[in-house]
């Protein structure tokens, strides 16, 4: 079967700026065309000949313009100044160098129904348009007055049979009316003109106010666009793939980091289109298929000597132990169980950015994964940058990209070479250094990243689109200054997991923990143990000291999840809280807060527990609030 190139689109509305930033950003993504949208249009201040040359000095072609609005059905005299606007955007079209114009179904309370009739002016209309050498595209909106299915719209396509009118199909408008994509599979792919796509999360709303405020990039919402695109696909069309998302975050977004998210996304689906429809007849990017995560191999924390100092003082604490140093940077290995914290007090390159711009903080993640080279090729294909440095005399090379906002991530696997990466790159430490009292912790149950609220979806589609996983819904965590946005990724296999934290309010812990520190980062790390009162006691003897809790969230816990009294005593005089679900159990210690807001915690999970303990995330960050004001309470 024949196959076409694939070709990648998206409408200006979907990001934020002005029309010569938007074009910036939409090439400098990979992109091979745009929408225009004729708000952006009317808002320039040049000509339309002057917009269509400056998208193709971008290497951009202008794929379609729209919308063209309450065109079709309509009575006299309407009818006729109907297609007097048609004219005038014809002409614009063809200043702008594009011969495709988006027609949406009418919402005007005087159109007339009748397919028929609707056909009637759409064969009209394509005279017109085939007289110029223009197309024109027919879209159902999902409220559109009387024609709001993509199967009335075809019907009135295909009685109207002219050449120059085809369909063009909307995921939003079809999905979110829960219309059964395999309905689109009998349509021809060549009466197909054009494909916009929109993922949204599932919101019980109106539909026009849904698709104005909420739609996403596909991949980060809860729609079945990967069911619709199967259907395109199976229909043999070989247009453009174009987005079009509405999205309030996003217009106040980095058009660079939207642009780049949607991009991702098109090549996502595309690819799992490929994988799941053989007979596809769009060529995609070869790509590797999405990577088991295992574990997470190592945590890199930047700093300088005084702060490496304070650090191994929590490390040590906490039962980690120092074991190696780097055979060529100043680096050293702390090591638990199977975790792997490193300490960076390096004076060069990205670890020592990464302190002078916030601090101690996290600057690298190593993550264990089923094929290392397979997952660095599939990051780039997907958009990602490689980060690959030439290793030193006797070191690794190790597969590494840039996060979404510059972090290092680094992939290891259980290959000869990558497995043995602690006793390659650094040599034991002689001699010894001393040991702490054993803890128990044994591997990282998952890592938070903080991130402001509009950042969250690009890191979702991150993460989603990378590797084998899946996202929790969205929760909503009480702080005493604000709501945070929280949503999980997890591997489907039981390896790590990955909580995202969006904070929408700077007053909040997660606000603060951004404006402070990093713009987007790792606020916490999460360990594991099997006895929670056995690490309690290990801790207390090598110095640790907990986040105070309240001692009325203990009289409340024990009346709610009716625990014995003594059990209480024991979590109250320790400052572990607990969860219940069924019968499971789950128990947390914290740390206290250190820098600009970053924190460990330790967790128990027992009888199948699977969730985070979010009933008491608002109580652990009242703690967190409490220490804080008696810290600046004590160095005022």
């Amino acid at each position: 079967m024949k196959t076409a190139p694939l070709k990648t689109s998206i409408a200006t509305v979907s990001i934020a700026g002005t029309l010569r930033e938007k074009f910036a950003a939409i090439a400098a993504a990979g992109f091979d065309g745009i929408e225009i949208f004729e708000n952006d249009f009317l808002a320039f201040d040049g000509s339309p000949r002057e917009v269509g040359a400056m998208a193709r000095d971008h290497g951009l072609a202008i794929t379609l313009f729209q919308p063209f609005r309450d065109f079709e059905g309509m009575p006299e005299p309407h009818r006729t100044r109907a297609f007097d606007r048609a004219e005038r955007k014809f002409d614009l079209m063809e200043a702008l160098g594009t011969d495709l114009v988006l027609v949406c179904s009418s919402v005007s309370p005087i159109a007339l129904g009748g397919i028929d009739r609707i056909a009637a002016d759409f064969y009209a209309l394509g005279e017109r348009a085939a007289k110029r050498g223009l197309r024109v595209g027919y879209e159902a909106l999902a409220w559109g007055r009387h024609v709001n299915d993509h199967r009335d719209a075809w019907e009135v396509v295909r009685r109207a049979d002219h050449p120059n009118v085809g369909l063009i199909l909307d995921s939003f408008h079809s999905l979110s009316r829960k219309i059964e994509s395999d309905t689109i599979r009998a349509i021809p792919g060549d009466k197909i003109f054009f494909l916009q796509l929109a993922d949204a999360p599932l919101i019980d709303m109106d539909l026009l106010y849904w698709s104005r405020h909420f739609r996403t990039m596909p991949g980060e919402g809860d729609l079945p666009v990967v069911d619709f695109m199967r259907a395109v696909a199976a229909t043999g069309y070989s247009g453009p793939l174009s987005l079009e998302i509405f999205n309030d975050q996003f217009r106040g977004g980095s058009p660079q980091a939207i642009s780049v998210d949607g991009h991702r996304s098109l090549m996502w689906l595309m690819d799992r289109v490929r994988r799941e429809e053989p007979d596809i007849r769009i060529e995609v990017p070869p790509m590797p298929g999405p990577r088991r995560l295992e574990a997470v191999e190592f945590v890199e924390f930047a700093t300088d000597e005084q702060g490496e100092k304070d650090l191994e003082k929590d490390l040590f604490r906490f039962g980690f132990t120092k074991t190696a140093l780097h055979r060529s940077k100043a680096v050293t290995l702390w090591h638990q169980g199977e975790i792997s914290i490193l300490v960076n007090r390096e004076t060069t390159g990205h670890a020592r950015a990464a302190f002078e711009a916030h601090g101690t903080t996290v600057c690298d993640i190593g993550l264990r994964v089923d094929d290392a080279r397979a997952t660095f090729e599939r990051a780039v294909a997907l958009g990602a940058l490689g980060a690959d440095k030439p290793a030193g005399p006797g070191e690794l090379a190790i597969p590494a990209i840039r996060g979404l906002r510059g972090g290092l991530i680094h992939f290891l696997d259980k290959s000869e070479e990558l497995s043995r990466f602690r006793e390659i790159d650094f040599l034991p430490l002689d001699p010894p250094a001393p040991q702490p009292r054993p803890v128990g912790l044994s591997r990282v149950d998952h890592l938070a990243q903080t991130m402001a609220a509009e950042d969250m979806p690009g890191w979702v589609l991150f993460y989603t689109t990378l590797f084998q996983t899946r996202k929790t819904p969205v929760q909503d965590v009480v702080d005493p200054a604000g709501l945070i946005r929280s949503q999980v990724i997890e591997s489907l296999d039981g390896g790590p997991r990955i909580t995202l934290n969006g904070a929408e309010n700077r007053r909040t812990l997660a606000g603060r923990f951004l404006v402070e520190g990093p713009g987007c980062s790792i606020q916490h790390l999460a360990f594991q143990t099997k006895d929670m009162f056995a690490s309690a006691e290990a801790l207390r003897q090598n110095g640790f000291q907990p986040l105070e809790i309240s001692r009325n969230y203990y009289d409340d816990l024990e009346a709610r999840l009716g625990l014995d009294p003594a059990l209480t005593d024991r979590l109250r005089e320790e400052h572990i809280l607990q969860d219940q679900s069924g019968e499971g159990a789950y128990l947390q210690l914290y740390g206290r807060t250190w820098g600009d807001g970053f924190f460990f915690e330790i967790v128990e999970r027992s009888g199948g527990y699977d969730g985070y303990g979010a009933p008491n995330a608002s109580f652990r960050i009242a703690a967190q609030n409490r220490q804080a004001r008696t810290s600046l309470g004590k160095s005022g």
